[in-house]
């Protein structure tokens, strides 16, 4: 039986996108667009039995009437080739309230053949070309549903405390239910310890409860699908490696590589597109798994996402222009995402149209980042310090120090002695009906 497994496609993200005039989309959204393709197109070219996804099929839970319908085709792609698709809720598409719907429901709601919609923890059981499967869903939850009434009484530690033993017991509930006459995988949309963190740790509201690898590593399932976390990663790869170790293996950086604990392989397909440059490094794809009776192997299958790319320079000659030109012509920029940081130890003046020239032609390219690095400072003598205590006296030092340009010198002069005469005259005014005993303290 062959599953691919993919996750937060995140349809609605536009940074670094404009409008395609053959179109009339915002480029960004055809990218994604084009990651699920990808999807689509192998999933149909290695006739899979079942298309998981995993969550976060959109940025918001009210994606608009062309993110859905776009959407929509790419399913509809599917079940006419005869694959069924699940699709499980994650906290992106969660309504503001649990008794709304999501965006998904409609599929529900529709009984569209082919399409099944993982809103409740439940163990689904799905007829594929190869045989029956059983699917334990665990779906982004509000925190009522998780704690009940008592969720709005209780402190932040508590409710995550508390959060995490709900979600072991579901689980621990799920794998209860599997039988033993057909294959299980769980579907989860779940912060895992030990799992690396990208982008999308700026869109977690707060901290998240972590469920143990050993209690979703339940030997009841031969795979365990995860959503949420954008970064491709295996969280158990001990037990059972994937197809092809060396290109899609685990992916634990920055934490080591957990102790393996029996049980299925728990993987974080990750992100089919960059979000941002937090992502700049990080490979992009899917997951194809093979199962047979209860056990599974996969292989990470890379995607062509957007690049993006990050040229730094450090400027140290007298032509700063010239070095940035120079540095960015080393790197390839064509159809990326570039930004661009100039570091130096004074303000250097660029000429802006010949970077430009020198960027083309990227995709999207950020204005220049520029930043002057502090430079040392000697100790003070006590006459510098005295006069330190004179802001213009200050401004004059710091020119000189930073070897500021005369004409912006100037420029930053004027602005200086502008707001020490504010200042003073504000001084001036507020003590002006003051009692004989504060002009005397002043």
């Amino acid at each position: 039986m062959r599953l691919v497994h993919t996750a937060d496609l995140h349809l609605g993200v536009e940074n670094y996108g404009r409008t395609d005039p053959a179109t009339g989309l915002n480029t960004r959204f055809l990218d994604f667009l084009a990651r699920l393709d990808d999807v689509v197109e192998h999933a149909v070219r290695r006739r899979a039995d079942l298309v998981i996804s995993a969550g976060d099929a959109f940025r918001s839970r009210e994606p608009s009437p062309t993110h859905q319908r776009e959407f929509a085709r790419r399913v509809r792609r599917l079940t006419a080739a005869g694959i069924p698709v699940l699709l499980l809720v994650g906290n992106h598409d969660l309504a503001s309230l649990p008794a709304k719907a999501t965006a998904m429901d409609v599929y529900a709601a529709l009984e569209v053949p082919g399409v099944t919609v993982g809103r409740n923890p439940e163990v689904i059981r799905l007829e594929t070309k190869s045989g029956p499967l059983q699917v334990a869903c665990l779906p982004a939850l509000h925190r009522s549903r998780l704690l009940g009434e008592e969720a709005g009484r209780l402190g932040a530690e508590e409710v995550r405390t508390r959060s995490q033993e709900a979600l072991c017991r579901l689980i621990d509930e799920l794998a209860a239910q599997v039988r033993p006459d057909a294959p299980a995988v769980l579907a989860a949309h779940v912060a895992v310890e030990g799992a690396t963190l990208g982008s999308e740790a700026n869109l977690m509201a707060g901290p998240e409860p972590l469920v143990p690898v050993a209690r979703i590593a339940n030997p009841a399932f031969a795979y365990v699908a995860l959503g949420h976390v954008h970064k491709f990663q295996d969280l158990n790869p001990g037990r059972r490696p994937p197809l092809d170790y060396a290109r899609g293996g685990p992916a634990n950086a920055g934490r080591g590589d957990p102790e393996p604990v029996e049980g299925p392989a728990v993987v974080y397909a990750g992100s089919l597109e960059r979000v941002d440059f937090g992502e700049e490094n990080e490979a992009k794809g899917f997951v194809e798994v093979e199962i047979a009776g209860n056990e599974a192997h996969y292989e990470f299958v890379e995607v062509a996402a957007r690049r993006f790319v990050t040229i730094e320079v450090e400027v140290k000659g007298e032509d700063p222009t010239a070095e940035v030109v120079e540095a960015i012509g080393k790197r390839d920029v064509a159809d990326a995402v570039v930004r661009t940081r100039v570091i130096s130890e004074r303000e250097v003046t660029l000429d802006d149209a010949e970077v430009r020239r020198a960027l083309e032609p990227p995709f999207w390219a950020l204005p220049v980042a520029r930043e002057v690095r502090e430079r040392a400072v000697a100790a003070r003598s006590p006459e510098l310090t005295e006069r330190l205590t004179d802001p213009l006296a200050a401004l004059e030092e710091y020119l000189k120090a930073t070897e500021t340009p005369a004409a912006r010198a100037e420029e930053l002069r004027e602005y200086a002695q502008r707001l020490v005469a504010a200042m003073r005259s504000e001084e001036a005014l507020a003590y002006a009906d003051a009692p004989a005993e504060a002009q005397a303290e002043r």
